[in-house]
């Protein structure tokens, strides 16, 4: 049995960018609850990396939110699609994977997404099973159904044209593909970033020319990365990936501002607005500290995506490093043999600790590197590296080495 239509609407509403319509998707709520029929929910990755990262579980969640409400989830894989690149966003024409990568970067997928939908409720489709029976004669008549203009609306392909930028034909046929396969699959919701609005936008108008019910369309905010300023990606650096071992996990959290924690929370936890609300008041009242609400969010997130024993470890470890100056539970053991005179930051190069003197002796100069917990600041520091000698490095705020000489 549904919920009342106009509830769902209200938990499915909390954090949404668009929703086009309201009044489409309260239509369409109000039917499921009649004829007590769950609805089908469409989300598609293209697996272009082998991995995801906590910004993409923005509109998993969302799925999630779904699937609590009783309708049928559907992840498609675009394992078709892929092999075209979707443009969005994209500056330049986007380089095309091989089948083997993106087979194999299917299956990881497939597994990760498990870490926040319940498998039992969970149906994983691909692309492929339709888009590759069409032929070409299928393909040109899709691609009748719109026009070079309607393309051009694209913000990102307008910037393109505009700059002289080349645009490859295939790129065009990204949205009708992805449009496509909300007729295949009958979607009755397609969700995703704001920055797939178009491509959305293109599989509600194929479905009416296909003689369906057009799909209600809800796009997620993008989330800000651990800067607090780009978008989480992987290329800037910036991101938490849901493969992370716990220890990452909690430490990346602990490190974004308070403005962004709120943010965090309204995007990746299950906190209802009301709490939301209350939960700043308190940390405005000095009723609870910053730093405390980081760290519940911290736990939160590696429970999720981990355990809550390894959350509760993750913290222990994390409080015995950077709040009381302890060692990690794990410190790499290194061997060097014998040297005279060698200089602290030609040894961080030679322990690949560092890429270059120069970027050792920055290090060492700023104070962020320790011998057997003393600091040293002098740059150009000498060593004897005598047989039989042993003694802890401490590098920046993560690299724990014991270095034995031979």
């Amino acid at each position: 049995m549904f919920l009342d239509p106009h509830e769902q609407l209200e938990r499915i509403k909390w954090g949404v960018v668009d929703l086009i319509s309201e009044a489409d998707l309260l239509k369409k709520l109000k039917k499921s609850h009649l004829k007590n029929q769950p609805l089908k929910i469409k989300f598609g990755a293209d697996p272009t990396r082998p991995d995801i990262h906590i910004g993409h579980t923005v509109v998993i969640n969302k799925m999630r939110t779904f699937q609590e409400l009783g309708h049928h989830v559907q992840f498609l894989i675009g394992d078709f699609t892929a092999l075209i690149g979707d443009p969005s966003g994209k500056s330049t024409t986007r380089p095309i994977l091989t089948k083997e990568e993106i087979e194999e970067n299917g299956r990881t997928y497939a597994q990760q997404i498990f870490k926040i939908l319940d498998p039992d409720k969970t149906e994983i489709v691909y692309n492929s099973t339709w888009l590759s029976q069409l032929s070409s004669i299928d393909f040109i008549k899709l691609a009748a159904k719109y026009t070079v203009a309607q393309m051009l609306e694209r913000e990102d392909f307008t910037k393109r044209y505009k700059s002289g930028t080349p645009i490859a034909i295939h790129e065009f046929l990204y949205p009708l593909t992805q449009g496509y396969d909300s007729v295949a699959m009958e979607s009755d919701v397609e969700l995703g970033g704001t920055d797939q609005l178009f491509n959305l936008l293109v599989g509600r108008s194929l479905q009416s020319q296909y003689s369906q019910e057009p799909q209600v369309v809800l796009t997620m905010p993008i989330l800000e990365g651990l800067d607090g300023v780009n978008k989480m990606s992987k290329s800037l650096d910036n991101y938490i990936s849901v493969v992370e071992t716990p220890k990452e996990m909690f430490g990346k959290t602990m490190r974004i501002s308070d403005d962004l924690m709120y943010r965090y929370y309204e995007l990746l936890t299950d906190i209802k607005p009301s709490e939301l609300v209350q939960l700043k008041k308190d940390v405005s009242s000095g009723a609870r500290h910053p730093r405390e609400v980081k760290v519940h969010l911290a736990k939160f997130l590696v429970t999720r995506f981990h355990s809550q024993a390894l959350a509760v470890q993750a913290e222990e470890e994390f409080n015995r490093i950077f709040a009381q100056k302890g060692l990690p539970d794990e410190v790499q053991e290194v061997s060097v043999g014998p040297e005279k005179g060698i200089s602290l930051a030609a040894l961080m190069v030679k322990l690949a600790i560092c890429g270059s003197n120069s970027e050792a002796s920055r290090l060492i100069e700023g104070g962020g590197v320790q011998i057997e917990g003393q600091k040293v600041n002098d740059k150009k520091m000498k060593m004897d590296l005598d047989s039989g000698k042993s003694f802890l490095l401490k590098a920046g705020k993560k690299v724990f080495m014991k270095v034995k000489v031979l």
